[in-house]
């Protein structure tokens, strides 16, 4: 049987995984790689650390497995990142990731100075800081030279894939998350474009993301022990790619990925923007579009407060520690914002905060306060799609987070969804090797590889009481932000 091969390039690692046509998983590796923070509030990363990844672990991904069977190779990968070439395809600098906040004033400038109204009719999106257009804003004030140099602008996995076939190449997902493409149209902005100084000229050709782009070059087919007829498909953004793999498709679909970062992931086949541009309006892998919240951290959230403030990697125990009686009742509050935040508020300078503590508040009390903080702000984003008439009844969840059975069961109650947990969790590859699937002609398009594929193995229904309790905390949330945006700017 065919086997194809899914890509997740992520921020800290890259996850690879090798799937047969019946959606089998028959292996997965993962490696990993560095992240740079050169000034406080910069993220970036050396690409050649992702080819340096993808270039190790495929090899070690086919061991025992019948390499000649491979079909098709489909990558989802972190979006946003600015990736620039020079006239001989070599990187310039760094990639500059989409955590990064070193845009505040550039995308300030974009949302008042060239203005939110022109922006949505442009691309159908305002700026947020971790979008790439106002990164090559930056780089063309503080590094002209450099900026002079760019013959080619890419994203993290195009950057992979043009390793893989020497094709400069993008698929509308992901453009999508550039400021540079008018969604509604799935083409290249002409006015974004004059806007940032780029001419089309510089920017990848775009494909929709289960489109065939091309075979694998001589030499990487040989370093990676791979055929040469291997066909590369246009791919993802990480969020879209997830969606694919849990089955998130067609229309009023939705989807929460609890990774590193937050996403609330509403697919559609039609064209739509919230207007207050407090979600990301995309165009889907599906060939139709999507609504997507942002939150920059989330998994992340619990990671940083047991690992570095508790110093433990016990998960588990610390989760056990909550209390059922505390469900819902929890007096401590915590703000997600530790590197700002994208929706729906849009703020750089918004920080991470415990709120409600005595002296009676407990370790297991700080560790609740941010699985429900996380809850509450994915909440955030779902009131907006509510807000706009969307009715969403029910959502696949997946990432990290949502191994978490307590995690889950917060989730479902103060965002009252029932959760349906997929048989396989492995998000953007599985998504990734689902769309290589569609390119190389083993399913017809995107929606009937999810059909056949994606099964759910477990449902999590919200508990009527629970919720009511959660409704209560969910309108003592809505309150802080509010009275803290004023004083978060006085804090840098």
């Amino acid at each position: 049987m065919n086997s194809y091969i899914g890509i997740d390039l992520g921020t800290s690692a890259v996850k690879l995984l090798l799937m047969d046509e019946q959606g089998q998983i028959l292996n997965i590796v993962s490696r990993d790689y560095p992240l740079l923070f050169p000034h406080p509030g910069w993220s970036e990363q050396d690409p050649e650390e992702w080819i340096r990844a993808v270039w190790e672990g495929i090899p070690l991904l086919l061991e025992g497995h019948d390499a000649a069977k491979v079909r098709g190779i489909g990558a989802g990968g972190q979006m946003h990142g600015l990736v620039v070439l020079d006239a001989e395809d070599k990187v310039i600098r760094p990639a500059i990731l989409w955590n990064d906040g070193r845009t505040a004033e550039e995308t300030d400038w974009l949302n008042q100075e060239v203005g939110k109204d022109k922006l949505r009719g442009y691309t159908a999106n305002i700026a947020f800081a971790g979008f790439t257009a106002p990164k090559l804003l930056w780089m063309k004030v503080h590094e002209p030279e450099n900026f002079a140099r760019i013959s080619k602008i890419m994203l993290p996995k195009d950057y992979v894939n043009y390793r893989l076939t020497g094709v400069h190449a993008s698929d509308v997902s992901d453009a999508s998350g550039m400021l540079l493409f008018d969604v509604k149209h799935k083409t290249w902005s002409k006015e974004m474009l004059k806007i940032c100084g780029v001419r089309e000229a510089q920017m990848p050709r775009v494909c929709e993301s289960a489109a065939a782009i091309g075979r694998l070059l001589p030499e990487a087919a040989r370093a990676l022990g791979l055929p040469e007829d291997v066909i590369v498909c246009a791919g993802a953004g990480d969020n879209a790619a997830a969606a694919v793999g849990t089955g998130t498709v067609g229309e009023g679909a939705c989807n929460i990925s609890l990774g590193t970062s937050g996403t609330l992931f509403i697919s559609s086949k039609k064209f739509t923007v919230d207007a207050q541009n407090a979600l990301h309006a995309f165009a889907h892998a599906d060939g139709g579009w999507h609504l997507m919240g942002c939150m920059l951290s989330a998994a992340s959230c619990n990671k940083w407060l047991l690992e570095d403030i508790f110093g433990t990697q016990d998960y588990a125990g610390e989760m056990a520690a909550v209390a059922e009686t505390k469900l819902g009742r929890n007096r401590v509050f915590f703000l997600p914002y530790l590197m700002g935040e994208r929706s729906p508020i849009n703020d750089t300078s918004a920080r991470g905060s415990f709120i409600g503590m005595t002296m009676d508040t407990s370790r297991a009390d700080l560790e609740q306060a941010v699985l429900e903080g996380v809850a509450f702000a994915l909440r955030d984003s779902l009131e907006v799609a509510r807000a706009q008439g969307i009715r969403i009844e029910s959502s696949k969840i997946c990432g990290g987070g949502a191994k978490s059975a307590l995690w889950r069961r917060i989730i479902a109650n103060v965002l009252n969804l029932r959760l349906e947990i997929p048989v396989s969790e492995q998000g953007p590859g599985m998504g990734g090797a689902m769309l290589a699937m569609v390119a190389c002609g083993a399913y017809p398009d995107v929606e009937s590889v999810c059909r056949a594929l994606v099964r759910v193995k477990e449902t999590v229904e919200p508990e009527p009481e629970l919720s009511a309790l959660y409704e209560d905390r969910y309108q003592r949330f809505k309150l802080l932000y509010p009275a803290l945006r004023d004083v978060f700017p006085k804090l840098s």
